[in-house]
């Protein structure tokens, strides 16, 4: 496996949830970790936690290619860039709400991707959160599973075009992150309780639990093109 001592992280949406746990974990292995964000506050917090921070629009292609120029080369990226937009049945689903969907993630993931390629190293590493609704065919996840899966149908043939830097993807299921936060509290303990019940160890995901499966990828050199589940068998 190797060693992230030393190496130049940068973390697309690492200042909350997923991205954030993934940037103090990565930290505390030795590595020097940019998060990206564009809440302010957000920023504050992370770097009051030792984490280096850039406020980057990853909407703006222009914004991300100066932030990569001024970085130069870096040793992995992970993207961790989410919305929660394309909920519900398909035949009551906006599509407009879809379309920001793709808005807020799809577009994002891409528009960090082709900006950031041209600096990594080759040894280096690129790993994207999507989520299980891109396979798990539940219902009322038609919309914001296409997004998740229109990204998982690139990253196979991705990594052989920029071979012998990698890319895979971490595929994360229910997980307690502000994501969430669109639904009062009591509904989302509901909800919680009642995919916990479906999940086969027991629980809710935690951050950290997706922490280490982008660990694992980034530091393990033989694995490219892959899509990891990490949703406790709820899929």
């Amino acid at each position: 496996m190797m060693t992230l001592e030393h190496k130049k992280i940068v973390i697309a949406g690492g200042t909350s949830g997923i991205g954030l746990s993934t940037a103090l974990l990565l930290l505390n292995k030795g590595a020097s970790v940019t998060v990206t964000g564009r809440d302010a506050e957000k920023r504050r917090s992370a770097s009051a936690k030792g984490l280096q921070t850039a406020e980057v629009d990853s909407t703006n292609p222009e914004a991300l290619q100066a932030f990569f120029q001024s970085l130069g080369n870096i040793d992995h990226l992970v993207i961790a860039l989410g919305s929660n937009k394309g909920l519900g049945n398909f035949t009551e689903l906006s599509l407009d709400d879809l379309r920001k969907g793709f808005e807020e993630k799809y577009w994002p993931h891409l528009n960090t991707l082709k900006s950031a390629i041209p600096f990594m190293n080759p040894a280096g590493s690129i790993t994207l959160v999507t989520a299980i609704t891109a396979t798990a065919k539940f219902p009322g996840t038609s919309g914001i599973g296409s997004v998740n899966g229109a990204l998982e149908m690139m990253v196979p043939i991705i990594a052989k075009e920029i071979a012998p830097v990698r890319i895979n993807a971490v595929s994360p299921g229910v997980v307690d992150t502000p994501w969430w936060d669109f639904m009062p509290a009591d509904s989302k303990q509901q909800a919680f309780e009642g995919y916990a019940s479906q999940i086969a160890v027991g629980r809710i995901g935690r951050p950290e639990d997706i922490a280490y499966a982008i660990l694992f990828l980034a530091q393990n050199d033989y694995m490219t093109g892959k899509i990891l589940p990490c949703d406790g068998g709820l899929s």
